[in-house]
Parts: C-alpha cells; sequence; structure tokens
C-alpha cells in the first residue's frame, strides 16, 4: 500500500513539474487571447501640407498604453490597441507676413483597429484604420514677442480633434515580450472648416514599444 502510494505522489508530482515546465517553455501563443502593455516613443512629422513657406522638421514623443490580441484561429486575429500618442512637428513659416518658428506637440488617443496576420510563432503583421482624438495641442514660438499677431492666429485656428488615420506594421515576439514597430498617417487633415490660414497638414509617424502580453 505505502509504495503504492509514493508511486502515485512521484507520478502525480512529475506531471505537475511536466507541465509547469511546459507553461515556461510555451512560445507559441498564437491561438490564445492576449492582453498586454506597450510602451515606446514616436518619430512623427507632417504630410500633404499647405501653408505659405512652410516647412516642418520631426520631432519625438511618448506612446504608450495597451492592446488584446483575439485570435481567429492559428494564422489570423484582430488586434484593437488604446493608446497615448504624442505626435508634433518643428516648422518654420510665414503667416499674414510674419515669419515664425514653432514646436508643436499634439496629444492624443489614438485607437488602432488591426487585423493580424501570424505567418510563423515570433511574428504578426497588422494593418487596418485608426481613429484618433485630439485632446491636447501646445506650441511653442521661438519668438514670441515678435511673433504675437502669429500665435493669435493660431490659437483661433479651427482644428479637427477626430481624426481618421491608417496603421501598420509588425510585432516580434519573444515568450510574452513584444517588441513593435508601425508606421501611421492621418487620412483627413488637421483643419477643422477649411477656413484657417494657417498651415494645413496630416500627421505622419514612425512607432516603436516594447511590451508584456498575458495569455489565458
Amino acid at each position: 500500500m505505502k509504495k503504492l502510494l509514493v508511486l502515485s505522489l512521484t507520478i502525480a508530482i512529475t506531471l505537475l513539474v511536466h507541465k509547469s515546465w511546459a507553461q515556461e517553455s510555451e512560445t507559441d501563443f498564437r491561438e490564445k487571447l492576449q492582453v498586454g502593455m506597450k510602451i515606446g516613443a514616436n518619430y512623427s512629422n507632417v504630410y500633404d501640407s499647405k501653408g505659405e513657406q512652410f516647412n516642418a522638421d520631426p520631432r519625438f514623443g511618448l506612446a504608450a498604453g495597451g492592446f488584446i490580441a483575439i485570435p481567429i484561429g492559428k494564422y489570423l486575429g484582430i488586434q484593437p490597441e488604446l493608446l497615448f500618442s504624442q505626435k508634433g512637428f518643428q516648422a518654420t513659416g510665414k503667416v499674414s507676413n510674419q515669419d515664425y518658428e514653432m514646436t508643436r506637440t499634439t496629444s492624443y488617443i489614438d485607437i488602432p483597429l488591426m487585423f493580424a496576420l501570424k505567418p510563423i510563432e515570433f511574428l504578426t503583421l497588422v494593418a487596418g484604420p485608426q481613429y484618433s482624438y485630439l485632446i491636447k495641442q501646445k506650441d511653442v514660438f521661438t519668438n514670441s514677442v515678435s511673433s504675437f499677431a502669429v500665435e493669435q492666429e493660431f490659437k483661433n485656428d479651427n482644428i479637427r480633434k477626430n481624426i481618421f488615420c491608417f496603421t501598420g506594421g509588425a510585432d516580434f515576439i519573444f515568450k510574452h515580450y513584444v517588441a513593435s514597430a508601425r508606421v501611421g498617417w492621418d487620412i483627413s487633415n488637421n483643419n477643422g472648416d477649411g477656413t484657417s490660414t494657417t498651415p494645413r497638414y496630416k500627421n505622419i509617424w514612425y512607432q516603436f514599444t516594447v511590451g508584456y502580453s498575458f495569455s489565458n
């Protein structure tokens, strides 16, 4: 009886250790629901811009939030995300015959809804539409004294808060760790009603993040 009890305990402990080891060594989560967090940076600028002598250079901003990877079989899925995303640019130009130099930082809540293609366990390709909501905009003028009229022109501008975009990229996965690369661009421009005299533009950005995912 004692031998049978010892044998049973040995088998049970062996199975538990094997199961634990298998879970730790598992790397293919393509068929599992995953919830994760990510943080990184945007490198953003503008394109399709229209303004008097308007020239823009890129700048860095924060990108952070969470994501859900919803499997549709082993090779396909849907991946919505919710991100705080800083974009913007550094620019020189002219408004109402006055020169200006400025740095613009725009803070958005980005909600991409991407379709996922998972050809191998370490790589997921994603692409899809994105909705962005502008929560804050900050303009810093280099020479605020001589460009007061320009500042007022920018402040009185009708800026669009609801922006539709497109984004795509890749996730590189090692167990629960995820490194992501994205590129995104606005489909609609920043101008609210089309009557503004300040530059009209659309955002474009490159995003790099690292994250951690929890699988069920």
